[in-house]
C-alpha cells in the first residue's frame, strides 16, 4: 500500500510559519496567531507531524553565540559520476554543517562552520583532497543581516 503525499494547504503553511519563529510557541499562542480553534490547531500538527512534514523542533541562537567563530559557503565541482561518492565523504566532515546540490557551474554547495582559522584551513584542504572533487571556490561569511 502507498501513502499519498501530503500537500500542506494555506494554514498548514501559516503554522509553519509561525513555528519558524518561535519553535516553542504554545499551542494558545498558534490558535491566536493563526485565527484558529486549538483542535484544529492540534490535528494539523499531528498531521504535519505524522506525514513527515515538519520534522521536529529546534532553536535558534544568536550569530554570535556560536562558537564555531568561522562561518563560510564552498562552492563545489565534482568530476563525473562521483557525486555520491564525494557527498559521502563530506558528509564526514563535522564542521560541514549543511551540504546541498546545485546547478549551474558549481555540483554542491557546502555550509561550513569552524572553530578557528586554522581548522577552516584544514578543512579546505581536506575537501579538496577528496577523490572526484575536481575545483572548489570558498567565501567566508562576515555578518547576517
Amino acid at each position: 500500500m502507498t501513502v499519498a503525499k501530503y500537500i500542506p494547504d494555506d494554514l498548514d503553511r501559516r503554522i509553519i510559519a509561525h513555528l519558524r519563529a518561535d519553535g516553542r510557541a504554545s499551542l494558545s499562542k498558534l490558535c491566536e496567531a493563526v485565527g484558529v480553534a486549538r483542535g484544529t490547531v492540534q490535528n494539523r500538527l499531528d498531521r504535519l507531524i505524522e506525514t513527515g512534514t515538519l520534522l521536529g523542533f529546534t532553536v535558534r541562537v544568536r550569530e554570535d553565540y556560536d562558537d564555531r567563530a568561522v562561518h563560510a559557503v564552498m562552492m563545489i565541482e565534482v568530476i563525473g559520476k562521483s557525486t555520491t561518492q564525494v557527498i559521502r565523504k563530506l558528509r564526514g566532515i563535522p564542521e560541514i554543517s549543511s551540504l546541498h546540490t546545485t546547478n549551474g557551474n558549481w555540483d554542491l554547495v557546502a555550509n561550513i562552520r569552524a572553530a578557528s582559522l586554522s581548522d577552516f584551513d584544514r578543512v579546505l584542504r581536506e575537501v579538496r583532497m577528496i577523490d572526484g572533487v575536481s575545483n572548489s571556490e570558498t567565501s567566508l561569511l562576515l555578518s547576517s543581516v
